[in-house]
């Protein structure tokens, strides 16, 4: 199949707020595909080649050739130019990567490089990740949806699955089960905006302490030890004290569901960046120590604990790990027994709690409701310092916002980050025209505008990042609203922004 036709598909679907739409026009391209174009196309779709991480960024993609006049490029192609980038490593890597794009977008029309660019970047917002896609599978191929939701969870990974689907149909997804040493796709929490609220959801629940750390799924098979990250990528070589306290553990065959995170010597956590950078380092440093802290378990010793309900699960956690290895967790018949617990968790660094209900199973790859976050939110008033084009579904409207902090020093403006969250059409559309009204400078991807418009940001926390000027960031940041009836004057100081910092 030609890349074009995979374009314009991911196209029709960006075009419509129609998730019924959208998973059609999906199932009819599926349907079209040859079974070895199934995985790629499916990966491509859903917003990730299958190969990551790919070692490309922005700057990689600034300078590239001119576009081909006609389509000529396969999905085949662009799966083999993602391996290629893929596979560099080493003394000359970045030129095998750089004669790879050149390559690559050479062969694409304009239509398709814009596609790949934000295919490679991983910013294709066209509406078709996730539960989209797995719809237009079942719809491809004639199966329940169910089906293909249970298959996903427990491979881990659309492409496989949509292969089956498409060529043995509902017998073949059955023959999908867990397999220790094979990650799957975790069990999400949705949010909840305050502990009275969660516990008239769920009651009575398990209530436990929410860790910043980074979520890990751990498998043992005997001394073999496998520990994965929350995409699925294999980390077992960076995190050895995890591997031996598994290892040490009185059960032949695990998956756990947990955390890990670096801990000061008081046992308080540590900013969220350290356990992130430990993580992140192909050599684990001794001098970062992490802990573990797992709070599921979801086989053990040969019985699947999937489909049974959580308070089982939490039994056979408890009876199989030390106290030091769980995240604590307390039984709430009430918001007041709840909030204890939250403000233990925050009095002990920790950035909130989970509620979960104690008849859930484990949804695997799932924003249920049988679990929910509860975090205090942080807010600030910031500027906007420029904007970007959005692509897919956003092209046309000024997006990803460029936000800073007031320097009173200077009179001028730190950039904190950007964010493209919490924007609603509405919001989108207004922006626009406000931000174009403010233009100091218009390039290809980014409007540079006078720093006027204020936005209300929430976060999750801020670390430190010597990308920004200001030597920290925001994570997680989301625009809960514009706010016209500031002035920039008004806007949080970057000594505020510092003073916020919990670490």
């Amino acid at each position: 199949m030609l890349l074009a036709d995979l374009v314009a598909t991911s196209e029709a679907v960006g075009a419509t707020t129609s998730r019924l739409a959208k998973a059609e026009a999906l199932a009819a391209l599926l349907r079209r595909l040859e079974p070895a174009e199934i995985g790629p196309a499916v990966a491509f779709l859903s917003g990730e080649p299958r190969q990551r991480p790919l070692g490309v960024g922005w700057a990689a993609l600034r300078d590239l050739p001119a576009p081909a006049a006609a389509p000529a490029l396969t999905v085949a192609d662009a799966d083999r130019a993602f391996e290629a980038l893929a596979a560099a490593a080493g003394p000359g890597s970045q030129g095998v990567r750089r004669d790879a794009l050149q390559a690559l977008f050479g062969a694409a029309t304009e239509r398709e490089q814009h596609f790949l660019r934000a295919l490679a970047l991983g910013d294709l917002r066209q509406g078709a990740l996730g539960g989209v896609a797995a719809e237009a599978v079942a719809k491809a191929a004639a199966v329940p949806a169910a089906a293909v939701r249970r298959a996903l969870m427990l491979r881990g990974a659309l492409g496989p699955v949509a292969e089956t689907a498409l060529r043995d149909g509902e017998a073949g997804l059955r023959a999908f089960g867990l397999v220790v040493g094979r990650p799957l796709q975790p069990m999400l929490a949705a949010p909840a905006p305050d502990i009275a609220t969660a516990l008239e959801r769920i009651h009575p629940a398990a209530v436990e302490h929410k860790l910043d750390g980074a979520r890990l799924q751990v498998h043992r098979d005997g001394d073999d030890v496998a520990v994965f990250t929350r995409s699925l990528d294999e980390i077992t070589a960076r995190v050895p004290e995890v591997v031996a306290a598994v290892r040490a553990l009185p059960a032949r065959a695990l998956v756990l569901d947990g955390e890990a995170i670096a801990l000061r010597a008081d046992g308080r956590p540590e900013p969220f960046q350290v356990t992130a950078s430990r993580l992140g380092s192909s050599v684990a440093r001794p001098a970062v120590p992490l802990s573990a802290a797992f709070f599921d378990v979801l086989h053990r010793d040969g019985e699947d604990l999937l489909d049974a309900p959580a308070a089982e699960r939490f039994a056979a956690l408890d009876a199989t790990l030390p106290d030091g290895l769980r995240v604590p967790r307390t039984i709430a018949e009430d918001a007041e027994a709840a909030a204890e617990v939250l403000a233990g968790a925050l009095a002990r660094g920790h950035e909130g709690v989970m509620v979960k209900a104690l008849d859930a199973p484990y949804a695997a790859g799932r924003r249920g409701a049988g679990w929910l976050k509860v975090k205090p939110r942080h807010t600030l008033d910031l500027v906007v310092l420029a904007a970007e084009w959005g692509h897919g579904r956003r092209r046309g409207w000024l997006s990803n916002l460029h936000l800073g902090a007031r320097d009173p020093g200077t009179g001028g403006f730190v950039m904190l980050g950007k964010t493209f969250k919490g924007l609603t059409d509405a919001m989108l559309a207004w922006q626009t025209e406000r931000l174009l009204e403010l233009a100091v400078e218009r390039g290809e991807w980014v409007v540079t505008v006078r720093p006027e418009l204020v936005v209300e940001v929430a976060f999750d926390g801020i670390q430190t990042s010597p990308r920004y000027p200001g030597g920290v960031a925001l994570r997680f940041a989301r625009v809960l609203r514009h706010r016209p009836d500031k002035q920039a004057a008004e806007a949080d100081t970057i000594a505020s922004v510092h003073a916020t910092r919990t670490e």
